[in-house]
């Protein structure tokens, strides 16, 4: 596994709308691997590889969607004071926003700064006053300069990412972004292993599709653009997904549990997967070894609703990997789940028909 790439690709920044540092480190990591590359309108990174071995003369199409992008902020108004205030890209817990190191990235250079809410800090505040959580637009940005300074540097539309590094341990990983970078992640290793194999293992009879999307994180918006260009045959929605098996939540809304393998999504309030296909990848990861689990999603989606309901409608399923503390600079996966996804991804790829 290559964790400095996913390091890479953790650390770089990129919100709904500003992925292209993403898609140029991917456009670097995927050379060889696929036979012909494109940028669309929306920015996402449209990657084929043509069928390898024997195959139908119309091989069946598949289109694997994973998003560059990650939560964060576009800057709204600087005011008097050279503060920054922001607007967010993406869905955000305010609670998880005090006291935050971001990095404002403008045209002039990108500024590490801290976040914090307006209002009165501990020692002069009220305990009523120290009970309200502000909303994400009662947050400012401070970056210690002077506000002419400020003002010369950032201008409205720069955007704000969090400023946290991406941390190895012996079985996780631990980052901002790891949502979804690390389906990005996935894809690249996934092929990677398809073309590193020897043989027959390295064949596969279907063409590979692998679009890079933007704007996931406000309404699944490159994927839309994506699907309705490739026209596919088969979809899967590479993603991350909850992992709530951590103190004080019920072992019924966990959705996956940590170390127990890829994640199968059965539904979630975006789509209902093809069962077919569904059923397919859990048969295939039984077969091979690969740890696996099926889980359901209460609320929330990911791209593969944009591929099912592109065309005519297409068969898609989702592939997930467990996270724990999304939408936070904390998110937290198993070394071994990510490994299971790749493995599933790539196992199930080169039996596609």
């Amino acid at each position: 596994m290559d964790t400095k790439l996913f390091s890479q690709l953790c650390e770089t920044p990129g919100v709904a709308g500003r992925e292209e540092r993403v898609r140029a480190l991917i456009k670097t990591s995927i050379k060889g691997l696929f036979d012909a590359t494109r940028v669309d309108a929306m920015g996402s990174l449209i990657c084929t590889r043509k069928p390898r071995g024997t195959s139908p003369k119309k091989p069946t199409r598949v289109l694997i969607c994973a998003h560059m992008d990650e939560i964060g902020f576009y800057v709204r108004h600087v005011d008097e004071q050279g503060f920054i205030w922001v607007n967010p890209a993406g869905g955000f817990d305010p609670r998880n926003l005090f006291s935050r190191r971001v990095l404002v990235c403008t045209s002039k250079g990108d500024f590490v700064g801290v976040m914090n809410p307006g209002g009165k800090p501990l020692h002069i505040s009220s305990p009523e006053e120290r009970k309200k959580v502000p909303e994400p637009l009662e947050f400012c940005i401070d970056l210690g300069m002077k506000a002419s300074v400020v003002k010369r540097k950032v201008r409205i539309g720069d955007f704000v990412v969090m400023h946290e590094p991406f941390l190895e341990t012996p079985e996780t990983f631990v980052s901002k972004a790891i949502d979804n970078r690390l389906a990005c992640f996935a894809a690249i290793e996934a092929v990677r292993s398809i073309e590193k194999a020897r043989g027959k293992a390295r064949y596969h009879a279907c063409e590979i599709v692998v679009a890079f999307t933007t704007q996931e994180e406000v309404g699944l918006r490159g994927a839309m653009a994506a699907a309705q260009s490739v026209n596919a045959d088969l979809g899967v929605g590479l993603d991350t997904t909850l992992c709530c098996d951590t103190p004080g939540i019920p072992t019924v809304d966990r959705v996956t549990a940590f170390g127990e393998g890829a994640g199968v999504m059965v539904m979630d309030s975006s789509m209902i997967a093809d069962q077919k296909l569904s059923d397919e990848l859990c048969a295939v990861a039984k077969k091979r070894g690969i740890k696996h689990q099926r889980c359901i999603l209460p609320r929330g989606g990911q791209d593969g609703a944009a591929i099912q309901r592109s065309g005519h409608g297409v068969r898609t399923t989702a592939l997930v990997c467990g996270t724990r503390y999304i939408h936070t600079v904390t998110e937290m996966c198993s070394r071994n789940d990510l490994q299971a996804t790749i493995d599933l991804l790539s196992a199930w790829l080169k039996q596609v028909k």
